[in-house]
């Protein structure tokens, strides 16, 4: 069903995992201005009342950490470096070198478990010096500091690394600003102008470090990476239909533009609906044809749309929010929970991109039982996450053999417990590793495998052929 060398692994991300924010030189990240997550509201001046949790101390623990996942038997570790580390202001004059030394720490403790790096160049946070500057993904004035700090990392990095990833989900700058594009002014003042031109930033940018990687190390393979979902009609009616194809196109301009170069046939009509008027130099143009080599992308939920949707519930989803759809199952937060979207998903990017896939976040966030034995040990028996699981690589495994897809790898998003992103709990956890951390702050942040651990290495042990039937 897997190929043999089929890249098993688990995702994270610098600012929901690491901690340390001020630590070794470190500068701050938008992150740090954001305590309840892309909710708001944001705060101006960071402060130990308002900082959110900042991650599970992975800066202080890593060797242990990535002990743990040796004895998962993972094969690829995707994480992020945080361009705060390496240039403190984001415009430095020279990189911070106590985060360079950390990162090569990282990857030589990885490589001592032959354990595969991929690498997130910027996880959705920018220098916070840098977008009160330029506001954010706004100014084309990013693009120059974000080569600069890329071709540090790829320098400094080259043999370590192979696998990179330019943007975590660029296409979310359009739906969340902050988040996605570091545009610090409220979201009710910038315009679709402001979306569409930030990402054509992000775009251009994507594409000169892509090009940047293959001139530092021929031998690097670059990626972009979508924040996907399977859109589906509420109804047969042709309005519904028509709703899907724009919803879909507007993730595929994304995807589009990093696999052929060019805007895609469908982006005027974008910009006419949303009246919108791209700046693009005949340079930009130049530089977007440094494509990708494979398009990764997150998968958690699908969407159900409707031109009409005055008289439909509403279901929630990571980032990627629709109607109710009455054939799903949901999860504690509301998420549909869809393991056939993610075949749709990725036979409609192979059908249409022809670019090799890998599956980079994939996850179910709930709220974990933890059992204290009489021995004070705990045990978490997360049985609603292995069937998440179970029910998804399932599906990549008929990608894979059936659609006869090349699919080269799957990282379970929050591996160990993280904080998250949209909403800036602990409560709602996401690991194969329980860390003992709550809301408050309180907490030991020891590690314990939960029970999706041992199954998870069960899968990775027999490469997919201890999976059961979809259920």
């Amino acid at each position: 069903m897997f190929p043999k060398d089929f890249l098993w692994g688990g995702a994270t991300a610098a600012n929901q995992f690491e901690g340390a924010y001020n630590i070794d030189g470190k500068g701050l990240s938008i992150q740090d201005i954001m305590p309840n997550g892309v909710r708001g509201p944001i705060t101006e001046i960071p402060t130990k009342e308002n900082l959110k949790l900042n991650g599970i101390d992975f800066y202080h623990r890593y060797v242990d950490d990535i002990k743990l996942l040796s004895e998962m038997g993972i094969k690829v570790f995707r994480m992020s470096i945080a361009w705060s580390r390496i240039f403190p202001n984001g415009n430095d004059q020279s990189p911070n070198e106590k985060g360079l030394q950390f990162y090569d720490n990282v990857f030589d403790e990885l490589k001592k478990y032959g354990i595969e790096p991929m690498v997130t160049l910027s996880h959705y946070e920018p220098p916070l010096a840098l977008c009160r500057k330029y506001d954010g993904w706004k100014s084309r004035e990013m693009i120059e500091h974000y080569a600069k700090y890329c071709r540090v990392v790829f320098e400094r990095y080259k043999g370590k690394v192979k696998y990179w990833l330019t943007f975590n989900e660029i296409n979310v700058t359009v739906i969340s600003p902050l988040l996605g594009g570091g545009i610090i002014t409220p979201r009710e003042q910038v315009t679709k102008q402001d979306l569409y031109q930030a990402a054509h930033h992000q775009l251009v940018a994507s594409a000169l470090v892509t090009k940047i990687a293959k001139e530092v190390d021929s031998k690097n393979e670059i990626g972009c990476m979508i924040n996907a979902a399977a859109n589906y009609p509420m109804t047969c009616h042709p309005d519904d239909m028509i709703q899907v194809m724009e919803t879909q196109q507007e993730i595929d301009y994304f995807t589009h533009v990093h696999c052929f170069g060019e805007y895609p046939f469908f982006a005027d009509r974008i910009y006419k609906k949303y009246n919108v008027s791209l700046k693009i130099s005949e340079e930009d143009k130049t530089i977007l044809k440094n494509t990708v080599d494979f398009i990764s992308f997150s998968y958690y939920n699908s969407k159900t749309v409707a031109k009409d949707t005055s008289k439909y519930d509403l279901a929630d989803g990571n980032l990627h929010r629709g109607l109710k759809n009455p054939y799903v199952s949901y999860s504690k937060y509301n998420y549909p929970i869809d393991p056939q979207g993610i075949r749709y998903v990725m036979n409609h990017m192979y059908s249409t991109f022809g670019k090799p896939l890998f599956v980079s976040e994939n996850g179910l966030g709930t709220i974990d039982e933890v059992e204290v034995k009489d021995d004070g040990t705990i045990f978490v028996s997360d049985d609603e996450r292995i069937t998440f699981f179970n029910n998804h690589i399932s599906e990549i495994g008929k990608v894979i053999s059936e659609d006869k897809i090349p699919v080269f790898g799957y990282t379970a998003w929050g591996i160990i417990d993280l904080i998250s992103a949209a909403s800036a709990e602990v409560t709602k956890r996401y690991g194969m590793i329980y860390v003992d951390l709550q809301q408050d702050g309180s907490g030991t942040l020891e590690r314990t495998p939960k029970k999706s651990f041992d199954w998870y290495k069960l899968i990775i042990e027999t490469n997919g052929k201890s999976l059961t039937p979809l259920k």
